[in-house]
């Protein structure tokens, strides 16, 4: 992993290796965390945040589902991400505001400040070279997501994220690519850490968030252009065997982006290539970046 040289921490840019934390620290031994991951893309007019503001909208959310305050607004963590992308020479790809509870009591409740960072890195494609062309193998996985009730798949927290572990390191010790989780309901909830489409007859089916899921930030760009494009968006509850019924699956993301599935448990999906639908939908996408697709829903903006 190569590190970037700069990181903006608790209100100031600092060098990579300076931006530490008490190892006593409430999120550290409880997963009392909310974080965001933002891409930035290189465009014709110059390197672009995508869906800032709705990032840092939802990490706010995040915060208040876990009543966590952060000591910053809304407008001081946006102008933090665009300040250390400027501090890296806008070398990096990918951003990561995380909001944290800090050194304080050692109680579940105790009350600690909040620290927040916001770092950024060259990830380039997340689940491998290649995978958005030639796809991926994955497999339904022995864990389930929780129960509705228990842990808030709404809230973009550290700690839920401990379940997408569990079903991303089965996956690859039995070696596919990522790994599907269902709902305890039983039907399909999302992959470890994207969400899902299936491709029956030209349309998007995908679950909804009432299936222990997070509403991603890509998935509603997806629903949102796709709909615009005259692709029929069905979301609805889906049984596991439609995985392998479908004509095209692929899972979407922020890190993901949107990654074409070509089996799952060692069926073959469709042709077992990536599809038509999602061959578009990547066209659609992709082309917010580099100007075949207006930016009419104001998603784009310009690192300042």
């Amino acid at each position: 992993m190569q590190y970037p040289e700069w990181i903006w921490q608790n209100g100031s840019i600092k060098r990579w290796a300076e931006a530490t934390t008490h190892v006593m620290s409430h999120a550290l031994h409880y997963g009392s965390s909310v974080f965001e991951g933002i891409r930035t893309y290189d465009t014709p007019n110059g390197p672009i945040i995508f869906r800032l503001n709705d990032h840092n909208q939802r990490l706010f959310a995040s915060a208040k589902i876990y009543d966590m305050p952060i000591p910053y607004s809304l407008a001081q963590i946006n102008a933090a991400c665009h300040e250390v992308i400027k501090a890296n020479g806008h070398s990096t790809d990918y951003l990561r505001p995380v909001a944290y509870r800090g050194l304080g009591g050692f109680g579940l409740s105790a009350d600690t400040p909040t620290d927040v960072a916001v770092a950024t890195w060259k990830m380039g494609q997340y689940l491998g070279p290649s995978v958005l062309e030639e796809g991926i193998d994955a497999c339904v996985s022995s864990w389930q997501r929780f129960a509705p009730n228990t842990i808030p798949a709404g809230a973009k927290a550290g700690g839920n994220y401990l379940s997408g572990q569990l079903v991303a390191r089965e996956a690859r010790r039995l070696g596919f690519g990522e790994g599907i989780a269902l709902a305890s309901t039983g039907l399909l909830s999302e992959g470890a850490g994207e969400n899902l489409f299936l491709v029956f007859n030209g349309a998007l089916h995908t679950t909804p968030v009432s299936a222990a899921l997070l509403n991603g930030l890509t998935r509603n760009t997806i629903i949102t252009l796709a709909r615009d494009a005259g692709i029929e968006v069905v979301e609805r509850d889906l049984p596991r065997e439609y995985l392998y019924l479908c004509d095209e699956l692929f899972m979407c993301g922020t890190a993901a982006e949107i990654t074409p599935i070509r089996s799952v448990d060692g069926r073959q999906v469709g042709s077992g290539r990536r599809g038509p639908v999602t061959e578009r939908i990547q066209e659609l996408f992709f082309g917010l970046f580099n100007g075949k697709t207006a930016d009419k829903y104001g998603w784009l903006e310009a690192v300042k």
